[in-house]
C-alpha cells in the first residue's frame, strides 16, 4: 500500500496526459455549446438579455452541484476508485444530450431545447469536478502548476478541436460540430476511465461498496460546511480574496466567450463561424502556452504569473474595443482580431493554469476535491452573472459594451488578487 501510495505522487508526464483526456473531452464541448447556442437561440426572437438568461439556467445546476460532488467524490469509495464512477455514469448521458441540442434546435421547441440543456449541464456537471480533483490527487503540491499546464494543454487541444474543427463542421452542417463533440467527448472520458489508476486506498473489493457509502452523504455535508466556513474563517482572507479574483476574471471571460460571435455577426459584420475561429486561435495559442505557464509559475510565483497575466489580458480587451471603433475594414479588422486574440490566449494561460493549484494548496490532501468544488463554485457563478449582465449592456447600450465589462472585471480580479497570501508554491516550499 505504501508503496503504491509513493509511486501515485510522482509527477510522471505520461499519466498527466492521459489524464489530460478528460479535460480535452470536456473542452471540446464548452467552446461549442458557448460559441453556437446563443446563435440557435436567436431562432426563437430572444433577446441578448433573455438568451443570457437561458444560457445561466445550466450553470445554476452547477452552483448547486459542483461543490457536492466535489465533496462528495472525496469521500466515495468503489472498486473503481473514489472519482470515476462519476465519469462512468455522467460523460455518456452528457454526451447524448449535447448531441440533441441541434435537433431540439430543428423541432423548433423552445421549451425542449432549454429543458435538454438544463439535462445536459446537470450530467456534465456529475463528473466535471471529480475529473479535474484526480490531478491534485496524483500530483505532489510543489509540481501542480506544471501538471495543471500538461492538464489544460490537453484541455486547448479540446478547444481547438472545438473552434477549427467546428468551423468546416457548421458551415456543413450546424448539427455536425454537435454530434462529432459527442462522439470525442465520451471516448476522451473513457480513456481516463481505462488508463488512470486511483490509489488502492480509494478502491474497495467488489461487495463493499454499500458499507463505504452508508454515511458518505452526511459526511459530504459536514465537509461542504467546513469548506464554506474555511473561506471567510481565515485570518489573511487569502483563500475569499483568491475565489473573488476568480469569480471576476471569470465573469470578464465568460462574457466574451458567450456573447463574442454575436458581436462579430450583429456589430462587426462577419460569419458566427469566422468569430469562433477567433476564439479558436486564442484557445490556440492558450493552449500551446500553457505548459510553459505551470514552469513560469513554479519559478517566478503564482501570484505573480497571474498578475501579468491579467494586465495582458485586460490591455488586449481593451485594444480589442478601439480597433473595433477605429477600422472600418471588416477583412483588416478581422486580421487585426485574430493577432489581438492570439496575444490574449498567452494571458489567460497564465491565469488560468496558476489558479486551481493556488485553491488546492490551500488545503489537506483529504479535502481536494471539496476546495475543487469552491473553485467552481465561483467560476460557474461568474457563468450565471456573466451572460444576463453583458446580454442587459448590449441590450440596452450597445455591442461595444460587452468589451468594455469585461475590461472592469479583469480590472476587479488583478486588484482582489493582490490581497492573496497563501496557496503560492514558493512560499508553500519555505514553509
Amino acid at each position: 500500500m505504501a508503496k503504491g501510495t509513493s509511486s501515485k505522487k510522482e509527477f510522471k508526464m505520461s499519466r498527466l496526459l492521459l489524464l489530460g483526456f478528460g479535460f480535452l473531452g470536456i473542452s471540446i464541448v464548452w467552446p461549442l455549446y458557448n460559441a453556437y447556442v446563443p446563435i440557435f437561440l436567436k431562432d426563437f426572437n430572444l433577446s441578448s438579455t433573455a438568451i443570457g438568461f437561458v444560457m445561466t439556467i445550466d450553470n445554476i445546476f452547477a452552483i448547486i452541484l459542483l461543490p457536492l460532488l466535489g465533496a462528495l467524490s472525496d469521500q466515495t469509495r468503489t472498486r473503481f476508485g473514489r472519482r470515476m464512477p462519476y465519469i462512468l455514469i455522467g460523460a455518456p448521458l452528457a454526451a447524448l444530450t449535447f448531441s440533441l441540442i441541434p435537433l431540439t434546435r430543428s423541432w423548433h421547441v423552445l421549451w425542449l431545447m432549454m429543458l435538454n440543456i438544463i439535462f445536459m449541464n446537470f450530467f456534465m456537471a456529475l463528473f466535471r469536478s471529480p475529473v479535474i480533483a484526480l490531478m491534485p490527487d496524483i500530483t505532489p503540491p510543489e509540481k501542480r502548476s506544471q501538471a495543471n499546464g500538461v492538464i489544460n494543454f490537453m484541455g486547448g487541444v479540446g478547444a481547438l478541436l472545438a473552434y477549427f474543427g467546428g468551423k468546416p463542421l457548421y458551415d456543413a452542417d450546424f448539427g455536425l460540430p454537435f454530434y462529432v463533440g459527442a462522439i470525442l467527448m465520451l471516448i476522451a472520458c473513457m480513456l481516463v476511465v481505462a488508463f488512470v489508476k486511483e490509489d488502492e486506498k480509494y478502491r474497495v473489493k467488489t461487495g463493499e461498496e454499500g458499507l463505504k457509502f452508508s454515511n458518505v452523504y452526511k459526511k459530504s455535508y459536514l465537509d461542504i460546511k467546513s469548506n464554506m466556513k474555511d473561506v471567510f474563517a481565515s485570518k489573511d482572507h487569502s483563500l475569499l480574496m483568491m475565489l473573488l479574483s476568480i469569480l471576476f476574471w471569470f465573469i470578464g471571460y465568460n462574457a466574451i466567450e458567450t456573447f463574442f460571435t454575436s458581436y462579430a455577426k450583429y456589430r462587426i459584420g462577419i460569419s458566427e463561424s469566422t468569430g469562433a475561429l477567433i476564439l479558436g486561435v486564442f484557445s490556440l495559442t492558450f493552449m500551446l502556452f500553457s505548459i510553459p505557464a505551470g514552469f513560469i509559475g513554479a519559478k517566478i510565483g503564482r501570484k505573480k504569473t497571474m498578475t501579468i497575466g491579467l494586465i495582458l489580458l485586460f490591455l488586449v480587451i481593451l485594444l480589442t474595443l478601439l480597433m473595433g471603433l477605429g477600422i472600418e475594414d471588416k477583412n483588416l479588422l478581422t486580421m487585426v482580431f485574430f493577432i489581438i486574440f492570439a496575444i490574449g490566449g498567452f494571458g489567460w494561460a497564465m491565469i488560468n493554469v496558476n489558479s486551481l493549484p493556488t485553491i488546492v494548496d490551500m488545503t489537506t490532501e483529504e479535502k481536494v476535491g471539496g476546495y475543487t468544488g469552491l473553485y467552481y463554485l465561483f467560476s460557474m457563478s461568474a457563468n450565471i452573472i456573466a451572460p444576463p449582465l453583458a446580454g442587459l449592456f448590449i441590450d440596452k447600450v450597445s455591442y461595444d459594451t460587452l468589451l468594455i465589462l469585461s475590461c472592469v472585471f479583469f480590472g476587479l480580479a488583478l486588484i482582489t488578487l493582490q490581497f492573496v497570501k497563501r496557496g503560492d508554491v514558493k512560499i508553500k516550499i519555505a514553509q
